[in-house]
């Protein structure tokens, strides 16, 4: 997968024009070196290509003298918006292992659940994993299904991955257990909207554009 980037020679407060232009800053950073490059990217574009892509899937960087094989090591995102304000890329080689962390996908349906006595939780969502970059995993699936008790566990150890990548992380980890739901009615807690979805919905610019107005006004004061 590739995604357009740009020399960027624009730092500083200069970047913020960048950001309502609809352009990220970026930098891609080389392992066992201090070599940086300052970079740019549509912000659309690296969107629909991060749904696709995650952080453990390699992309190809291009641009005018660049042609980079890399992950998408962070994505930064402004602590009074929530909109997307910079991403990190890590340089790798084909040739070379790498580690990253592996989403976790729950997969199927468990028997256990449907009596509305026990829950499966998710401890933890992602995977340290270590391989060469074109061989690591997208995700990492967990049939539920295969779940039928309460004394269930499924510890790192158990997780099917592929044998050209290894788990760098300790195998006696619990991923899952099955835990008893609460005869209580807890408050239903409404979901926040993550950077993702702000950044995609046009219909938010109204917002927005409020928030960098009491942002511009908190500054001047």
């Amino acid at each position: 997968m590739k995604l357009n980037v740009e020399i960027r020679n624009i730092t500083g407060k200069e970047v913020k024009k960048l950001r309502r232009e609809g352009i990220i800053p970026a930098v891609i950073y080389w392992k066992h070196t201090d070599k940086s490059i300052s970079i740019s990217c549509e912000k659309i574009e690296f969107l629909k290509l991060f749904k696709k892509t995650g952080y453990s899937t390699p992309i190809t960087l291009s641009g005018e003298w660049i042609d980079q094989l890399a992950l998408i090591q962070e994505i930064q995102v402004d602590p009074v918006s929530d909109f997307l304000s910079h991403i990190d890329f890590l340089a790798v080689s084909r040739d070379e292992k790498v580690t990253a962390s592996v989403p976790v996908l729950l997969i199927g349906e468990s028997n256990i659940e449907k009596n509305w006595e026990w829950n499966i939780q998710l401890l933890k969502d992602s995977i340290e994993v270590e391989a060469f970059p074109q061989d690591l995993p997208h995700e990492i699936k967990i049939d539920i299904s295969k779940i039928e008790n309460m004394n269930d566990v499924v510890f790192v150890k158990d997780l099917d991955v592929w044998s050209k990548a290894e788990i760098v992380e300790d195998l006696e980890q619990p991923v899952i257990t099955v835990v008893a739901i609460s005869e209580e009615v807890e408050e239903e807690v409404v979901p926040e909207t993550t950077w993702e979805e702000w950044d995609t919905k046009e219909e938010n610019k109204k917002e927005w554009d409020a928030k960098e107005e009491d942002k511009k006004e908190w500054d001047n004061k």
